[in-house]
């Protein structure tokens, strides 16, 4: 649609016979600012270019792959150690595709490797637009990646492979965005409709890396969406909001990030090495009250071995005690 779009636009002609230079420039001037839009539109969106541009499979709001299993959409990946591999048709764009990654592992549970023997992986692969199936699919899992798609566009389809839907179709928008259809392009209505999902109690975030921008498909340059608060960074591609990362730290039973995770077990190697050295600590003394007493006896003065007059036992106090002494036989 999109081509034939950019078709009609460059290619519209004045009736012929026209030929006055004045209405020439004018059509010249029209057909470069259309050019100018056009452009501007699929370097701003690129997420909607595989569903406008491509009729090798079934799309729908703009990025998301539909699957012929209705129930992926549900499934989370079995492990949280997931392979990948990258087409050697996308080999100069490898830095972004792992700076993609990164974004979602350094802040999750979730961590990428490249694939040696696994079954189940994503593949990232050139295309004319950025998209991804949602959720796990199995076998080689397709992320599509165009030339125009950046490193936030990547992540965003990642997370979609996660198995995370588009912000923009919570059932609870209405209190925070306003759909405005009459700038909708035809035919595309249906990737602004409500869908029923799992939110995990986490609040509407116009800021997530999943919401769609203010342009998303629309037909004339003007909103197909505005926001009801003053948000500036609704569609943005920069980073994922720390909703985006409880979502996916819930949906994987994340305990916490890897870098609070590294700080926990840090913490209890340093408990334990304090613990091993107060143990330590504890043998030394130990080991000095031994050599300090070993060293105070070797230096006590000699006793006198003299024998001493011993007293009488107490059956001779007794018997003195009864005769007054006179119980002397010699």
């Amino acid at each position: 649609m999109l081509l034939l779009l950019l078709a009609v636009l460059l290619f519209v002609q004045l009736p012929e016979g026209v030929d006055c230079g004045p209405i020439r420039e004018a059509e010249g001037a029209l057909q470069k600012d259309w050019f100018s839009r056009v452009v501007h539109y699929m370097d701003s969106n690129p997420e909607t270019l595989e569903e406008l541009m491509t009729r090798d499979h079934a799309v729908l709001e703009g990025d998301i792959v539909l699957s012929s299993d209705r129930n992926a959409a549900e499934n989370i990946w079995p492990t949280l150690e997931i392979p990948y591999t990258i087409s050697w048709e996308l080999a100069s764009r490898t830095g972004d595709i792992l700076s993609a990654m990164a974004m979602v592992s350094e802040q999750t549970c979730v961590s990428f490797h490249k694939r040696t023997s696994e079954t189940n992986y994503l593949f990232f692969k050139p295309s004319k637009g950025c998209a991804s199936y949602v959720g796990f699919i199995s076998g080689e899992q397709p992320i599509f990646v165009a030339p125009q798609c950046i490193v936030g566009n990547i992540a965003h389809e990642i997370l979609h492979a996660l198995g995370f839907h588009h912000e923009h179709t919570r059932t609870d928008r209405e209190q925070y965005i306003t759909v405005l259809p009459h700038n909708i392009m035809t035919g595309m209505e249906r990737n602004f409709k409500m869908q029923s999902g799992q939110t995990f109690d986490l609040h509407y975030d116009i800021g997530s890396i999943m919401h769609y921008g203010s342009e998303f498909f629309s037909a004339n340059g003007l909103p197909t969406i505005i926001s009801k608060s003053d948000v500036k960074d609704m569609g943005q591609r920069n980073k994922m909001t720390a909703t985006d990362i409880e979502k996916v730290r819930h949906l994987y039973n994340c305990g916490g990030t890897k870098k609070e995770l590294k700080t926990e077990i840090s913490g209890v190697k340093e408990e334990e090495e304090e613990d091993a050295v107060l143990h330590l600590v504890h043998d030394v003394l130990s080991e000095l009250k031994t050599i300090i007493k070993g060293s105070v006896s070797t230096n006590k003065p000699e006793e006198d071995h003299t024998p001493a007059t011993a007293p009488p036992p107490a059956s001779l106090q007794h018997l003195d005690s009864a005769t007054r002494g006179q119980n002397n036989t010699s």
